[in-house]
């Protein structure tokens, strides 16, 4: 059944493995089951894990675009909703991304590059003009891209000295391995509260309106709060670090932007964390 599967897979380099599990204490589904994507290691090296689980019709797989000079592909789950994921080979991993269901006209691989990219990043590639090969390389006049972080120039920034962090952290969530960043400097955004009741936080006027009682019950539910800084502009100078990728040097400050991932609703079935 997932013969033709493997063998696009291969056709780009890769190991793939499809498996199914039943949950002993779940009751059979009428709905179509969406495998989870991982990547996995064994000691042939890393392959990628299509995991179904659940009591159901597994949804069919179809790989919509391959690309085996680039080691890309587009893999297309068809369920209730469908579900697109780039599955490739970046830097040192194989790596999968799912594509956000919003963006319109995705059956490439290059569609799908395109879809994962920030509006920011679109409006300097169009203003430097990026075409051809250029628009798919990690490094251009307009961004160098670690991972799913794109880092776009920004030489006349004026940053207070005092201002700026060291070995600052660069994450996109609980369970991911940080970039780190020799110099970073956040510009902007809302100060908020943050626990783990409230772990995008609480906005300032909400956590004033808390009486002594809610405050300290919150607190024992979910720790001491902390004061953070939501959705800031933040920039990045130096050395940035991953154990996963080449360290690249950035010899002005940068602004930092992730790519659309978080946006898409298919990452619920994604378990690869860079």
């Amino acid at each position: 059944m997932f013969e033709l599967l493997e063998r696009k897979f291969e056709a780009i380099g890769a190991r793939a493995t499809v498996r199914f599990e039943e949950p002993r204490f779940v009751e059979f589904s009428r709905e179509m089951i969406v495998p989870r994507l991982d990547i996995r290691e064994d000691g042939k090296g890393e392959y990628f894990d299509i995991h179904y689980f659940g009591r159901g019709t597994p949804a069919p797989l179809d790989v919509v675009d391959c690309r085996p000079r680039e080691r890309h592909l587009l893999l297309l789950a068809r369920a209730e909703r469908k579900s697109k994921f780039l599955c490739g080979h970046d830097e040192r991993h194989w790596f999968v991304a799912a594509v956000p269901e919003a963006s319109r006209g995705v059956a490439t691989v290059p569609t799908a590059m395109e879809a994962l990219r920030p509006e920011p990043v679109l409006h300097r590639m169009a203003s430097e003009r990026i075409a051809g090969e250029q628009r798919f390389s990690r490094k251009n006049r307009a961004f160098r891209r670690q991972g799913e972080w794109f880092f776009l120039p920004e030489p006349g920034l004026v940053v207070d000295p005092k201002l700026v962090l060291r070995n600052e952290p660069l994450s996109r969530g609980a369970g991911s391995k940080p970039h780190r960043m020799e110099f970073a400097y956040r510009l902007g955004g809302t100060t908020v509260y943050v626990n783990q009741r409230y772990p995008i936080g609480m906005a300032q006027a909400e956590y004033a309106a808390l009486s002594e009682e809610d405050r300290r019950e919150a607190e024992r539910l979910g720790g001491r709060f902390r004061i953070m800084t939501r959705d800031p502009l933040l920039y990045a100078r130096g050395r940035i670090a991953h154990a996963d990728h080449a360290t690249i040097t950035l010899n002005v400050w940068h602004r930092v932007v992730m790519n659309t991932e978080n946006n898409a609703l298919a990452r619920q079935h994604v378990a690869f964390l860079d």
